[in-house]
């Protein structure tokens, strides 16, 4: 598709060496998800609502056990200058692509190798078309060549739902405004959400829209996408100078004067 910068395959998430526990978390939970949905009747309604409870209660550690983990310094780094950003250049909120790309650049001028990432996807095996943005960050390390970082600015709102469980409100609570974190971290939150909103639209008797379940949503961040560093959006032919460099616009009445006579400045008032 049309857009700048180089073009990359779809990410390959390879579990970091160093969160073993994390994995085995994950791995633990869905297998307990998948025989617990084996399950086709329960002694009693109260048996029904402790196994939701505990169902939120894993996710909760999940959530909590990757997003809110503070080992790594690069990306507690990363989260301060991002947040600085954000503060430094909030005016631009309004206009999601510009705000984007207005952090990128603060990124690349304290020294990261920063960029705007862009997926696109076609059509395809019940797959519905769509495309999204976000902020990528390479960072050069001695031991694993380089690692990825992804920024999304405004992630939990992309998990909102209408007429939420409970259960996924509270879920969603735990969810960071603003993601900093690596591929796999990313990807695990991506499906741990896709199932609990699967979940909590059928206990309403709600359809599953095909841009809420979990290929569509992984797409998002992990399809192929292009990378670039240009500042301005693709479709900003539309937008004003002044959308992207704002200036403090004062209207003044011009007001006349008459000539000097003998040194003395007269107004014209009429």
């Amino acid at each position: 598709y049309d857009s700048s910068g180089s073009e990359h395959s779809a990410a390959v998430v390879v579990e970091d060496d160093d969160s073993p526990c994390l994995s085995e978390l994950v791995h633990s939970f869905l297998e307990d998800d998948h025989d617990a949905a084996e399950q086709t009747s329960y002694k009693s309604d109260s048996d029904r609502v402790d196994s939701n409870l505990d169902f939120t209660d894993s996710l909760e550690i999940i959530i909590k056990s990757t997003s809110l983990n503070n080992r790594d310094s690069y990306r507690n780094l990363l989260m301060a200058h991002v947040l600085r950003a954000m503060e430094m250049h909030s005016f631009f909120k309004i206009d999601k692509a510009i705000f984007r790309r207005k952090v990128m650049a603060y990124l690349r001028e304290v020294g990261h190798n920063a960029a705007i990432c862009k997926t696109k996807w076609s059509s395809s095996g019940g797959l519905t078309a769509g495309n999204y943005e976000f902020i990528d960050v390479v960072q050069s390390a001695a031991r694993t060549g380089q690692n990825r970082y992804l920024i999304d600015l405004d992630f939990a709102s992309e998990f909102e739902i209408a007429r939420p469980t409970t259960e996924y409100s509270r879920l969603l609570q735990h969810l960071p405004r603003v993601f900093v974190g690596r591929n796999e971290e990313l990807k695990m939150i991506v499906k741990v959400m896709s199932d609990s909103v699967k979940r909590s639209l059928k206990s309403k008797e709600l359809t599953l829209p095909p841009w809420r379940k979990n290929r569509y949503m992984q797409n998002k961040w992990f399809g192929s996408y292009r990378r670039t560093t240009n500042q301005i959006p693709a479709s900003s032919s539309s937008l004003t100078p002044s959308a992207v460099h704002p200036v403090n616009i004062v209207q003044c009445r011009h007001v006349g004067f008459d000539e000097t006579v003998n040194g003395r400045l007269f107004v014209r008032t009429r």
